[in-house]
């Protein structure tokens, strides 16, 4: 399917694993900071009051409720009252040096680095993402993935965020590039899938957990290397 020149993939989630590195970024802080002494000494309880918290407030961030400071001004006071931790405990310096440590993870999903040695060679390979400047760049530096993309768009550099069909129309006018010569990579219906239409760029939703959705994309994987299949 020789049509698209350029592939443009989301970031975390669908290259990065977002879960692992935060994951063992969060173990790492609940141990230096002696966060299970404050009433709760059960780190996948912390654990999952992250996640919850942590979609939440992206999904409202998605959708232009909330803004990056005040996303990082509630975050961890959100996840110290879901894990029944005292708020007025948070260690001063717990934002930023999440945001710091997570964004130094190497991790990536299964098989990444395979399926983009193979589009390479073949396409030429971007990056729109939603997430902040500074931690997505360190995050592609860390993990090396950096050296497969040409274009890096991010919400802050655009001035538009996922769904909003601006960032996508965007990252065309950079890429002197009409929809039809593209494809949207990514994990999440809504900013992915959903903002990808809404500029009339074709879809392919990653879907490793066969999540139901209710819209219909242009292809649905998987596994990153089912991308070998399509392209």
């Amino acid at each position: 399917m020789e049509k698209y020149s350029h592939l443009l993939f989301d970031l975390d989630h669908t290259l990065w694993d977002y879960d692992s590195n935060v994951r063992d970024s969060l173990l790492e802080l609940f141990a230096n900071y002696e966060l299970g002494k404050l009433g709760n000494p059960d780190f996948e309880l912390f654990f999952e009051a992250f996640q919850l918290t942590n979609h939440s407030l992206w999904e409202q961030f998605n959708r232009g409720l909330v803004d990056k400071d005040q996303l990082r001004a509630m975050r961890f006071k959100q996840v110290f009252t879901r894990a029944k931790l005292p708020v007025s405990k948070i260690p001063r310096d717990l934002e930023e040096e999440f945001i710091l440590r997570t964004s130094s993870k190497p991790k990536v999903m299964d098989q990444a680095f395979e399926t983009l040695d193979y589009l390479k060679t073949k396409y030429q390979l971007h990056i729109i993402t939603n997430g902040f400047n500074q931690s997505q760049y360190n995050k592609l530096k860390s993990s090396k993935l950096d050296a497969y993309f040409d274009l890096i768009v991010t919400s802050e550099n655009s001035g538009f965020r996922k769904p909003d069909k601006r960032i996508f129309e965007h990252t065309l006018v950079k890429l002197k590039a009409n929809a039809r010569q593209c494809l949207m990579i990514g994990d999440n219906p809504l900013s992915d899938i959903q903002g990808a239409q809404n500029a009339k760029i074709d879809q392919v939703y990653y879907n490793p957990l066969n999540t139901k959705i209710t819209i219909q994309p242009t292809f649905t994987i998987k596994h990153l290397s089912e991308l070998g299949n399509i392209l």
